[in-house]
């Protein structure tokens, strides 16, 4: 969802509001305004002041380290041993390969700054949002917005940096802060102590639900209410409320207009092939181009082929054979590998200037159907129809009946290598590699910059 700035002093007004805001004088004989910085009652005065915040946002959430793309990859990669080989030469990121990662890993470190200071933006945005007076559907719009990216930070961090729902108590295991007004002037309000992972998750359902009814169903490349919605079914599903989960789904399928691509293809190579235009099938994503934007699962799963113009990357991320294998014969998802050097290669990710995919429509479709099944429903359709929708798409003959392991099985190879591997694996509480689901090494570290600043955050178990 990333908007491009093309007006440079656009740009540079957005980095005055973005940071912290600090007051500063001006000898009252030059009679100008301060521009290295901006007195908190003037920063976010107008309409446009709190347009362009918004922007940074959105710019704060494509930052490499949190939608650019690091977020799935990590989710991907950790102790993904698996499916994956990495032979990257960062050490952070084989690190938590490895499983093996310290409080300073800087993976986690830019990760958890990136959605911190995405979140700061949002906040800036939520506290100055009746200066949008233009019109109230667009009042309306840039509080949705703000809200969706809001939420969105702080549920990849509760997911990454804290103990899983089913992991003990939810109520009383440690989350993550949470930080809902602007930092300004630095006081002890400003070393919060870790919320509860339900107090957490309370949040982000609040935020989502209400940014669903305020968002509008088109939104152009700005978030819309379908994608608070997806988003807010993902969250649901986290949390084990299968109702919640179908029913947003089901929103989702039957209100949003979209469909599935009618090739499984066509949702990748979208710069290559597609002259950088979003995939239908697409609710949620970030726009990549040559001039701006990051794909961090093109850099570390993407490669140069030779025989494909526009492919890029580290290489770092080979696909094991037996991944491949898994796939039933005739299955087009079993052939979407390409193979360079020896080692195969998802093609999700070769296109150096591809959107970064965060929700499709295909996963809504798998959520319905999971949770048909877990709850005897057939709210929109029957899980077997559900699931055979995804099936025939890539040529595989329908079944004739369906269970929850065919449903899980049918998710983990449709949204293979687009970031779901370490969540799924603690949400079903299925192994990681040899490590059980909820094993501590899977859970990132504080950053180690923040603990030794902040002393009121608690340092997840096996970090120093």
């Amino acid at each position: 969802m990333k908007i491009l700035i093309n007006n440079m002093s656009n740009y540079f007004k957005a980095a005055l509001l973005l940071g912290t805001i600090t007051l500063v004088g001006c000898e009252k004989r030059l009679d100008i305004a301060p521009t290295a910085s901006i007195a908190d009652n003037l920063a976010l005065n107008t309409e446009g002041d709190v347009l362009v915040t918004l922007v940074g946002a959105y710019d704060g959430a494509q930052s490499a380290a949190a939608y650019g793309g690091d977020i799935m990859v990590l989710n991907d990669v950790i102790g993904n041993s698996t499916n994956i080989n990495f032979t990257g030469t960062f050490a952070g990121l084989s690190d938590a390969y490895q499983t093996q990662m310290v409080s300073d890993n800087n993976f986690a470190r830019d990760t958890w700054a990136a959605c911190y200071n995405t979140i700061n933006r949002c906040n800036n945005v939520l506290t100055a949002v009746a200066k949008v007076t233009s019109s109230t559907a667009k009042k309306n719009s840039v509080e949705g917005e703000a809200l969706m990216l809001r939420a969105s930070m702080y549920f990849e961090l509760v997911r990454l940096f804290a103990k899983f729902v089913g992991d003990g108590d939810y109520a009383t295991n440690p989350g993550v802060p949470l930080v809902l007004t602007p930092t300004g002037n630095v006081t002890d309000a400003n070393y919060p102590a870790r919320a509860t992972v339900k107090a957490v998750y309370d949040q982000v359902i609040a935020d989502l639900t209400k940014a669903e009814t305020l968002l509008p169903t088109s939104n152009g490349n700005y978030v819309s209410k379908w994608a608070a919605a997806a988003q807010l079914s993902r969250v649901y599903l986290m949390i084990k409320d299968y109702a919640n989960a179908r029913d947003a789904a089901n929103r989702v399928i039957t209100g949003s207009g979209k469909s599935l691509a009618a090739n499984f293809g066509n949702n990748w190579f979208t710069f290559i092939n597609n002259a950088g235009a979003t995939p239908g099938e697409y609710l949620f994503s970030l726009k990549v181009t040559a001039q701006d934007g990051t794909n961090s699962q093109n850099t570390y799963f993407g490669r140069a082929i030779g025989t494909i113009p526009g492919t890029a990357g580290r290489s770092d991320c080979k696909i094991r054979t037996n991944h491949i294998n898994a796939y039933e014969n005739g299955d087009f998802r079993k052939g979407y590998f390409t193979l360079s050097g020896g080692n195969y290669y998802t093609n999700k990710h070769l296109d150096r200037f591809g959107d970064v995919a965060i929700i499709r429509l295909a996963e809504m479709y798998l959520t319905r159907a999971e949770c048909n099944q877990r709850l005897n429903t057939t709210v929109g359709a029957t899980p077997l129809a559900d699931i055979n929708r995804i099936r025939t798409r890539v040529g595989l003959g329908s079944l004739a009946a369906v269970t929850l392991d065919d449903i899980t099985k049918e998710r983990s190879f449709e949204l293979a290598f687009e970031g779901h591997y370490l969540i799924e694996a603690k949400r079903l509480q299925t192994a990681v590699g040899t490590l059980a689901w909820n094993d501590p090494k899977l859970i990132l570290p504080i950053p180690r910059r923040e603990t030794d600043v902040n002393k009121n955050l608690v340092q997840n178990a096996g970090y120093q």
